[in-house]
């Protein structure tokens, strides 16, 4: 394959910030590997990308919440002899309720999506980017890592392991001139948090909602800017390090009286 083909590998790409990032990695002249299990989205954005951008996109319908999906990602597109210079861990659910209480099979898939997934990506596509000495890594956190609340104990949770985890190969991966960030959104205007009931224009003109294109777009911005961390807002970056400061007896008490959270 010509050396002047980038690709870029972006999970969840059928949808929400998957697609946007997509997009604003096509505007960059790379070529996409879009991986999802939703088939007839991804035919959607390989019509749509390669009209609009004249890039080649390599559909992959495959569920990242089933275990061995790494590898399977990773042996199609060495059969291909594509050399993935971006790759991006977008992939997500949301999962709401008590912890003791989820449904099983629910929370096996949210921790094999958020955080089995996406190491072995790293694994998989990190090593031949230290052969290559170049590559760029972006994992899509959320603001919930800070937020060890109720009702959101497993979801916050992996995403805390998406951020640390990612801090940690940045300073590994720094020593081979790859690049690693880690995208923190606060609130976005998709349809995995079940926003629909929500007035979403009057929370984006308020600052505390932001469109999957704001973020997508920051986040790649950061990334080849090689910034550790990118906080899409200026509203997020407050709360994000003010939601320390919370005293977690309140936020017990809070559950304990309403149990809205």
């Amino acid at each position: 394959m010509s050396e002047n083909m980038k690709y870029a590998l972006v999970t969840g790409a059928s949808s929400g910030i998957g697609w946007c990032l997509s997009e604003a990695l096509a505007k960059r002249g790379y070529n996409i590997i879009a991986v999802s299990n939703q088939a007839v989205q991804l035919n959607n954005l390989k019509v749509i990308m390669e009209q609009s951008f004249g890039v080649t996109v390599i559909p992959l319908n495959i569920d990242l919440s089933q275990s061995g999906s790494a590898s399977e990602i990773f042996e199609t597109v060495q059969k291909q002899n594509i050399f993935v210079e971006v790759l991006i861990n977008n992939a997500g659910m949301f999962l709401f309720g008590e912890a003791a209480r989820a449904d099983y099979s629910d929370t096996r898939s949210l921790l094999t999506l958020h955080m089995v997934t996406p190491a072995l990506l790293c694994r998989l596509f990190g090593e031949q980017m230290i052969v290559q000495k170049k590559g760029y890594i972006l994992t899509i956190s959320s603001i919930t890592a800070r937020m060890p609340y109720p009702g959101i104990s497993i979801y916050a949770a992996t995403k805390a392991f998406l951020r640390h985890y990612t801090r940690a190969l940045r300073t590994e991966m720094k020593l081979y001139g790859i690049k690693v960030t880690c995208l923190i959104p606060g609130a976005v205007s998709t349809s995995l948090y079940g926003t629909d009931k929500y007035n979403r224009p009057l929370l984006r003109m308020l600052g505390l909602m932001k469109t999957p294109e704001n973020v997508a777009n920051a986040g790649i911005k950061a990334l080849f800017r090689d910034r550790p961390e990118c906080i899409p807002g200026f509203l997020n970056k407050i709360i994000f390090f003010l939601i320390m400061l919370v005293p977690h007896s309140l936020i017990s008490l809070i559950n304990k009286r309403t149990g809205l959270i």
